[in-house]
């Protein structure tokens, strides 16, 4: 017996509007996105931050801000929906959400990270630092995190795109802070 499968409209799928998006509840995670150099990267994020309803993004460096035609390509209008600031500094934001009980987290490869599945609900609400494509995160900012978590890699790269790393992070993390 064969399953049948009919897509969605867009008019089925109970989309919320930015009005109503910006009235719900948020998961608290934050995004920090720092030196990130494709515009394309950024909407994807702010897309993705959108889908998995996290708190909000904060961009730093040279990182591009909306409003930019690369970043609304991949955002989707995403960047009008998820709340997001900038700061030319990320230790100006770091220290703020560190004194302000925010668990802060990067995701990287290094001696002592651990996998992106062991965020525990105790980490929460947390912040999630994303670096630069090629670099990663600065040795500087990554004195700020309480914890390391990384994506295990199995092939040669031992690296994924970074949009791509911040979904596969942010749908953990949310799955964890939602199993209560």
């Amino acid at each position: 017996m064969r399953r049948s499968f009919n897509k969605l409209r867009g008019d089925e799928m109970s989309r919320l509007s930015v009005e109503e998006y910006s009235r719900k509840q948020k998961h608290p995670v934050t995004v920090l996105l720092h030196n990130i150099r494709s515009m394309y990267n950024v909407g994807s994020v702010f897309r993705t931050a959108d889908a998995a309803g996290i708190d909000r993004l904060i961009i730093t460096g040279y990182t591009a801000t909306p409003p930019r035609k690369e970043i609304d390509k991949t955002a989707l209008g995403a960047q009008e929906s998820v709340e997001w600031e900038y700061y030319t500094h990320p230790e100006e934001i770091l220290g703020v959400l560190k004194d302000s009980g925010v668990t802060i987290c990067g995701l990287e490869i290094t001696e002592n990270s651990r996998p992106y599945t062991d965020v525990k609900k105790d980490d929460f609400p947390l912040c999630l630092i994303l670096g630069n494509e090629v670099d990663g995160i600065d040795d500087d900012v990554l004195q700020f995190c309480d914890h390391v978590f990384e994506i295990p890699q199995y092939g040669t790269k031992h690296s994924l795109n970074v949009s791509v790393a911040a979904g596969v992070a942010l749908y953990e993390m949310v799955k964890t802070f939602t199993n209560q």
